[in-house]
């Protein structure tokens, strides 16, 4: 029962990175608000590692460069591209965009790795796209080929394939690393890569200009969203094995869009929850457990 609770929450601590992340990103930079939440993110999974595993696992030199991949695109890609994109556009429509990233990896996963997709999962593909679709285009399908679609949207769809990209990485070489391991190198270097761009930025001038919300929210961000979040789903899998986990990230953008309902006031209107019931039965059905596991519930 206590494993159940934990995934669920985090699911809703990752639904709450949106709402964190639009309050920080009015506030301070891209490049400065990702290394702040990965240098917070550093020093707990520093400590954890050290608890977990005993000390900091050393790099062999053929781990260097898959390090530096997953830090490059799960850290450095993606924050920038998130924060970029939830500073104009809303933490429910983002988390409603975000959610997809499962769909493109089972579709790339069956490209590239030629992973098996039954009917099942082809279906969810479709919902979810179509769902997206709705999400991006705020109901207007056709503003996609118009040029309507604006920049914040863009910039989310960057950060999904940039997620996308790292879990594809991350099938290839996580056999390398435990996974504490890997989040814990992938922070630590994509962290490092922002620090430079977060100074030439304004970094230097804003830490004794940020609010009591802002840190907060990076703190949120590092510890809950990161650290806690990660530990926890990493836990669940252990526990209740991968597919049966998976089933909670359905929640991500249901407390995405409530949070941002009600922290931020922002409109949910008919495209959105449309969109949502799309995305989410999608994300369902492409992640769904194999009938054997679900036999045994």
């Amino acid at each position: 029962m206590v494993i159940y609770l934990k995934l669920f929450l985090t699911a809703i601590f990752w639904g709450g990175t949106f709402v964190a992340a639009r309050i920080v990103a009015q506030h301070v930079g891209p490049y400065s608000a990702s290394f702040l939440r990965f240098l917070t993110a550093s020093l707990f999974l520093l400590v954890l590692i050290i608890l977990k595993e005993g000390r900091i696992p050393r790099l062999e030199r053929h781990q260097v460069l898959p390090a530096i991949l997953l830090g490059m695109t799960g850290v450095f890609a993606y924050n920038v591209f998130f924060f970029l994109g939830m500073k104009t556009i809303p933490a429910g429509r983002a988390s409603l965009i975000v959610a997809t990233n499962p769909v493109f990896i089972a579709l790339l996963s069956a490209v590239i790795f030629r992973e098996r997709l039954d009917s099942a999962k082809v279906k969810g593909i479709f919902l979810c796209l179509a769902g997206a679709t709705i999400v991006i285009s705020r109901g207007d399908p056709l503003s996609i080929f118009t040029g309507s679609v604006g920049w914040g949207e863009i910039y989310v769809l960057a950060c999904v394939a940039s997620w996308v990209a790292y879990s594809l990485i991350g099938k290839v070489i996580m056999k390398d690393f435990s996974p504490l391991a890997a989040v814990t190198y992938s922070c630590l270097i994509g962290g490092a890569a922002l620090f430079i761009p977060a100074c030439m930025q304004d970094l230097p001038s804003l830490i004794g200009s940020l609010t009591p919300e802002d840190w907060i929210g990076i703190v949120y961000l590092g510890f809950f969203g990161t650290v806690l979040g990660f530990f926890w789903y990493y836990e669940g899998i252990r526990a209740i094995g991968p597919s049966r986990a998976s089933v909670f990230i359905n929640f991500v953008p249901v407390s995405g869009v409530f949070f941002g309902w009600l922290i931020l006031d922002e409109t949910v209107n008919l495209s959105l929850l449309a969109g949502a019931v799309l995305v989410m039965a999608g994300v369902y059905l492409t992640n769904r457990p194999d009938r054997c596991i679900m036999d045994a519930l």
